[in-house]
C-alpha cells in the first residue's frame, strides 16, 4: 500500500488530466492510502512510546531500589497489612466481644495484708506486684468453675481500706457470652463462684478463708452486674477519671464540675486516709430535673459503680446545702451533666467516726427543751451507722417522751426495718418518715435506746426533742391521748378537725347533733360546708366572714382564712384579693353527646362507657407500649398520678412512660406525649401504699386546640369537705374484674360514695389519714387492676366544678364486698404538689 501511494503521486504530478479522469475505484485507493498511513504512524509512535516507557520503568526502578524509597514502601506495605489485620480482628474479635461481652464490679477483703500508701497509685511497683498476684488468683478460680470458657479475664482496678484492716480489692470480671449462653453467667451466679471457693477452706467459724492461698473475708464479697459503659469509662487510663485524696481530717477539699463547654460523663473517686469518713457537701447543683436520664449525680460507697454501693442518687437540682457520709474511706462520684449552663460545685472532707454514746437526765418538769440527733447530723443518714442513748428520769414514777418532727416509730412486724431500727429495752420497733410531729413514750425511768441505719442507701436525717412525763398520766387533764403520742384537748375531738394529724381524734365519732335553734354555736361540722342543713340556712351564712385559720379553713392568699371550707372556684368571690377563683379553667367538661345512665357493656367494675369529652383530665400511662396505669392532668406540662405505678427501678425511668390525652377508646389518644421528669413522694411507704402520689412531668405540653376534649381536673382546697351532694365518680380503663383476662377500650365510669374515715378502718384497720375509702357494700362498683393513678372526681353541689378528691391506690381484690376501693387523698398534698409544679 506503501508503494502504490508512492506510484500514484508520480503519476500526479506527471500528468494531471490523468488525475482529473480518475476513477471511482482510484478515488477509494487513494482514501484507503491515507489510512493506511495514519496507521502506521500510530504504530512508529507505539514504539516510540514503548522506548520511552521502557526507559522510564528501568529510572523509576532505580530510583525505588534507592534505600529511602524502599524504607517508604515497605512501611506502606506494613501499614496496609496492619489496617486489614485490624479490621479482621474487629469484624470477627473485637466487635464479637463487644456485642457479646458481660461486665461485672466485685469487691473483696484481703484481711492479713498491710495496706501501704503505695496501694493508692495504680503505676507503682507495690500496686502491680499485688494486683498481678490477686488477677492471677481470681483468673484461676474462674478457669477452673463451670464457666471456664465464657471467661475473659480479670482486672484490679484499685486497693484501698475499708475502716476494718487489710486491703478492699476492686476488680472488674469480663465474660464473653453468646446468647444462648447469657443465663449461665448471671449476676449471682458469678458471685456464688467466688464465695464457693472461700466457703470451702473455710475454719474456725471466722468469715475468713483461703482462696488458692489468699485470705478473703466471704461477708466482703460483693459482685454486681454492670454496663459497657461503665467499665469502659472507669478503666485504667481512661480521661473520664479524676482521684482526689483527704489526707488531714476536717480539711475541706474543694470538688467543682461544669458542663458550660460540652457534656460531662465522668467519675470522680475520692479517697481519705485510713481509718476515716468521707463527707461530701453538695452547696449547688445545676440540673435539668429527669430522673437521671440526662443529667444527674450517683454517689457509691466504692471506688467502682456498683449498684449494691450506692449511698445517694441527685435527679434534681439542689439550691441549699446538701451533705452525705460514706461507709468507709472511699468514695465514688458518677456525673452525668448535658451541654448547657450545669453545673457541681462543693467539697468533701476526712471524718473521724462518730461515736454516738449518750447518757442522758432528763428534767423534772416535763418540756420538751433538749434533742438527740441522728448519727453525723445533719448529713444523710448513711446505710452503715449506729447509735446509743441510755436516759435516766428523777424518778421512778417518770418516763422518757421522745417528740419527733417527721419520724414515728411502730412495732417491728414480719417486714423489716427500711429506715431505722430501733431497739428500746427488749422491745424492737421501726421508724418510718410522716410530714408531722410524733411523740414516742417510755414507760421506764432509765430506758436504753439503740438506734441503727437500716436503709439501703442514705436516708433523711432525724432529730427529737426529749422529756420527762408521769408515766400514770401522759396527757394533762381534760387532754385527749392521740395515736401519734400528741396531747390534744378532749374539746377538740369529733371537732372535723384533724387535731391529732392521724384523725385519731376523728375516728369512732357518732354524726354531731344539729343544733339549728339553740343557743350555743353550732358544730364545725356543718357550718359553712356548702350544704344547707338548718331550715333557716343559719349554718350558711356570713361564710366569707374572717376566722382564726386551721385545717378546715379555707386560707386566702393574703393569709387570711374565712369560714367557708369549699370556697375555691365555687363562683362566689369569698376573699377580698379574689384568690379563691384564681386558676378555675379546670373542671368544667363539655361532652360531645349527652351523657346517660345506661349500663353499658364494659365496666371498671359495675361501670358504664363514658362519652367523648365527660372526662377531659383522664389519662392512659402506658409503659413500654402498653397500659399500665391511669392519671390526670393538672397543668399544660403536669399530670398526678399514683407512686406505685414508678416504685420499682425498671417502673422509674420517664423514657418508657408515654401518656395518651384526650382519649375515649384506647387508641384514639387526641395527644401522645412523651414523660420527661417522675416525682415520686419522698415519703412513700410501698408496704402501707402511705404517701401513694406522684407527678409527671412531660417533654412538650399538650396543644391549647385540644381543648375542651383535653382539660385540667381542679384540684381541692386542704379544706375541701365533702357533703351527700357531692357527686363522685371513678373511670379509668382497668379489668372489669379480678378474674377478667381481657382490657375495655372504652374508657369506663362508675359512681362511687365516699365512706366515712371511721367505716373505712373498721374494713382494713391500719388505713391513714392519707387515704379514704369509697364504694358500695355489695362492692359490685370499684376500681381494678390498670386504673391505678387514676381520678377519683367529685363534683360540686348544684352541677359545680369537678375536683380530684382521690387517687385509685389498692384494695383486697376487686369488687368484694364490704371491701371498698381506698384512694390517696389529694387534699392532703395539696402544698406539695404546689410547691412542685408552680
Amino acid at each position: 500500500m506503501g508503494t502504490e501511494r508512492v506510484e500514484n503521486d508520480q503519476t500526479r504530478g506527471e500528468d494531471a488530466s490523468q488525475l482529473d479522469a480518475a476513477s471511482i475505484a482510484d478515488v477509494s485507493v487513494e482514501v484507503s492510502t491515507v489510512d493506511h498511513k495514519l496507521r502506521r504512524k500510530r504504530r512508529c509512535g507505539r514504539r516510540k512510546r514503548h522506548r520511552v516507557k521502557a526507559e522510564t520503568l528501568k529510572a523509576a526502578w532505580a530510583r525505588l531500589l534507592n534505600v529511602p524509597y524502599l524504607a517508604l514502601i515497605i512501611a506502606s506495605v506494613v501499614f496496609v497489612v496492619v489496617v486489614i489485620v485490624w479490621s479482621l480482628l474487629w469484624v470477627f474479635i473485637f466487635r464479637r466481644e463487644s456485642n457479646n461481652a458481660l461486665y461485672f464490679a466485685g469487691m473483696f477483703r484481703v484481711p492479713n495484708v498491710e495496706f501501704i500508701p503505695e496501694f493508692r497509685q495504680a503505676e507503682s511497683h507495690e500496686f502491680v506486684s499485688m494486683a498481678t498476684e490477686i488477677q492471677d488468683v481470681v483468673s484461676s478460680v474462674y478457669k477452673m468453675s463451670s464457666v471456664s470458657k465464657l471467661y475473659k479475664y480479670a482486672v484490679i482496678s484499685d486497693l484501698s481500706t475499708n475502716n476494718k484492716g487489710g486491703v478492699l480489692v476492686h476488680l472488674w470480671i469480663v465474660f464473653v457470652v453468646p446468647r444462648l449462653k447469657s443465663p449461665s453467667v448471671c449476676e449471682e451466679c458469678v458471685g456464688a463462684i467466688l464465695r464457693d471457693s472461700v466457703h470451702i477452706s473455710l475454719q474456725n467459724r471466722s468469715s475468713v478463708g483461703y482462696v488458692l492461698g489468699l485470705p478473703v473475708d466471704i461477708d466482703s464479697i460483693l459482685v454486681n452486674a454492670v454496663h459497657r459503659s461503665d467499665f469502659t469509662s472507669t478503666a485504667t487510663g481512661s480521661q473520664c477519671v479524676d482521684k482526689l485524696y483527704a489526707n488531714l481530717p476536717g480539711v475541706k477539699v474543694p470538688l467543682n464540675v461544669f458542663s458550660s463547654w460540652g457534656g460531662v460523663s465522668c467519675y470522680v473517686k475520692l479517697t481519705a486516709y485510713p481509718g476515716s469518713f468521707i463527707r461530701l457537701t453538695i452547696t449547688s447543683f445545676r440540673i435539668e430535673p429527669s430522673n437521671c436520664v440526662s443529667d444527674g449525680l450517683t454517689v457509691y460507697g466504692a471506688l467502682l459503680p456498683m449498684r449494691g454501693r450506692i449511698l445517694h442518687r441527685l435527679c434534681e437540682p439542689v439550691s441549699t446545702p446538701l451533705s452525705l457520709v460514706s461507709t468507709s474511706n472511699v468514695m465514688l462520684l458518677s456525673f452525668r451533666l448535658t451541654n448547657g449552663n450545669k453545673s457541681f460545685r462543693g467539697h468533701f472532707q476526712a471524718i473521724a467516726e462518730e461515736m454516738c454514746v449518750s447518757h442522758i437526765e432528763t428534767q423534772l418538769h416535763p418540756g420538751f427543751t433538749d434533742q438527740i440527733y441522728s448519727p453525723f447530723y445533719p448529713s444523710l443518714l448513711p446505710p452503715q451507722c449506729s447509735c446509743n442513748w441510755r436516759f435516766k428520769t428523777p424518778n421512778r414514777g417518770l418516763g422518757v417522751a421522745l417528740k419527733f418532727q417527721n419520724y414515728v416509730l411502730k412495732p417491728k412486724d414480719m417486714k423489716g426495718c427500711e429506715h431505722g431500727w430501733w431497739k428500746v429495752n427488749a422491745m424492737i420497733f421501726c421508724g418510718s418518715y410522716v410530714d408531722h410531729h410524733t411523740v414516742f413514750r417510755i414507760a421506764d425511768h432509765r430506758p436504753e435506746v439503740e438506734f441503727r441505719c437500716s436503709s439501703r442507701t442514705s436516708a433523711q436525717p432525724f432529730q427529737a426533742s426529749y422529756s420527762s412525763y408521769n408515766i400514770s398520766q401522759p396527757c394533762p387533764e381534760e387532754h385527749f391521748l392521740c395515736s401519734t403520742g400528741l396531747c390534744v384537748e378532749k374539746t377538740r375531738r369529733c371537732d372535723g378537725l384533724d387535731d391529732c394529724l392521724d384523725e385519731s381524734d376523728e375516728v369512732f365519732c357518732s354524726r354531731p347533733t344539729m343544733n339549728c335553734g339553740g343557743n350555743s354555736p353550732l358544730h364545725s361540722y356543718f357550718v359553712c360546708n356548702g350544704e344547707v342543713d338548718c331550715l333557716n340556712g343559719k349554718d350558711e351564712d356570713n361564710c366569707s366572714q374572717e376566722t382564726s385559720c386551721s385545717a378546715i379553713r379555707y386560707q386566702c392568699s393574703s393569709g387570711a382564712c374565712i369560714l367557708k371550707k369549699n370556697a375555691k372556684c365555687d363562683g362566689v368571690h369569698d376573699c377580698w384579693d379574689h384568690s379563691d377563683e384564681e386558676d378555675c379553667a379546670c373542671g368544667d367538661p363539655s361532652p360531645v353527646k349527652k351523657v346517660t345512665s345506661s349500663i353499658g357493656s364494659g365496666r371498671v367494675v359495675g361501670g358504664v362507657n363514658s362519652v367523648e369529652g365527660e372526662w377531659p383530665w383522664q389519662v392512659s400511662l402506658h409503659f413500654s407500649g402498653n397500659l399500665h396505669c391511669g392519671a390526670s392532668v393538672l397543668s399544660s406540662h403536669w399530670l398526678i398520678s399514683a407512686a406505685h405505678c414508678f416504685s420499682k427501678e425498671r417502673l422509674s425511668d420517664p423514657r418508657h412512660w408515654s401518656a395518651h390525652i384526650g382519649m375515649l377508646t384506647q387508641g384514639s389518644a387526641k395527644y401522645v406525649a412523651e414523660i420527661q421528669r417522675i416525682v415520686v413522694h419522698e415519703y412513700y411507704n410501698a408496704y402501707t401504699f402511705d404517701y401513694d402520689i406522684a407527678l409527671l412531668q412531660l417533654k412538650k405540653p399538650w396543644p391549647p386546640s385540644l381543648s375542651p376534649l383535653v382539660q385540667p381536673v381542679c384540684l381541692p382546697a386542704p379544706s375541701q369537705s365533702l357533703t351527700h351532694n357531692h357527686h363522685c365518680w371513678v373511670t379509668g380503663w382497668g379489668y372489669r374484674s379480678e378474674e377478667d383476662k381481657v382490657l375495655p377500650t372504652v374508657l369506663q365510669k362508675a359512681k362511687v360514695p365516699i365512706l366515712r374515715q371511721s367505716e373505712c378502718k373498721k374494713r382494713y384497720g391500719p388505713v391513714s389519714s392519707r387515704m379514704l375509702c369509697a364504694g358500695v357494700p355489695s362492692g359490685e362498683k370499684d376500681a381494678c387492676r390498670g386504673d391505678s393513678g387514676g381520678p377519683l372526681s367529685c363534683q360540686a353541689p348544684g352541677g359545680g366544678r369537678w375536683f380530684l378528691i382521690g387517687i385509685v391506690s389498692w384494695g383486697a381484690g376487686c369488687g368484694r364486698p364490704n371491701l371498698p376501693g381506698v384512694y390517696t387523698r389529694v387534699n392532703k398534698f395539696t402544698s406539695w404538689i404546689h410547691s412542685h409544679i408552680t
